[in-house]
């Protein structure tokens, strides 16, 4: 039984060197006739072409998100002036003015955010003051928006 266990033991020794890498590693298979053929017409062969197919996005009447967006400046971008106020939330902290535009789409303003040619200058209780760019013939460069009273 004992001389059993020594045999055990040694053999566990030699296979934990093994795996601690005090054994040399094992040699590299000695290349063939037929390898060295097929290496050889490996080289000598064109690549193969790859060809990737792409996914066709469907749009189903809605914008593609893949297309640039088509930006449009100066008088035929949005103004302030033809904006809506539609609200004004406050907290401790912030106040915040809804504004909607004439295509429907609500912002959420603080005052410094830009908005087409202008920037929020002030929340007051009813109103909202921007600057707009200077316009030739204007009287002023601020545009005041107010709650609609119902």
């Amino acid at each position: 039984m004992h001389a059993h266990r020594g045999v055990l033991m040694s053999v566990g020794l030699a296979v934990m060197l093994g795996a601690c890498g005090n054994t040399p590693p094992p040699a590299p298979p000695k290349p063939t006739a037929a390898s060295s053929q097929r290496a050889a017409a490996a080289e000598q062969a064109p690549p193969a072409e790859v060809v990737v197919a792409v996914p066709k996005y469907d749009a189903s009447g809605r914008r593609d998100p893949f297309e640039t967006l088509e930006v449009r400046e100066g008088s035929g971008g949005l103004t302030v002036a033809a904006t809506r106020l539609t609200g004004i939330v406050r907290s401790n902290r912030v106040a915040l003015a809804l504004v909607e535009a004439p295509d429907g789409i609500g912002y959420i303003l603080k005052p410094g955010d830009t908005l087409g040619d202008g920037r929020l200058l002030e929340i007051g209780s009813d109103s909202v003051v921007f600057v707009v760019a200077p316009k030739t013939g204007a009287a002023s460069n601020r545009v005041v928006l107010r709650l609609a009273t119902n």
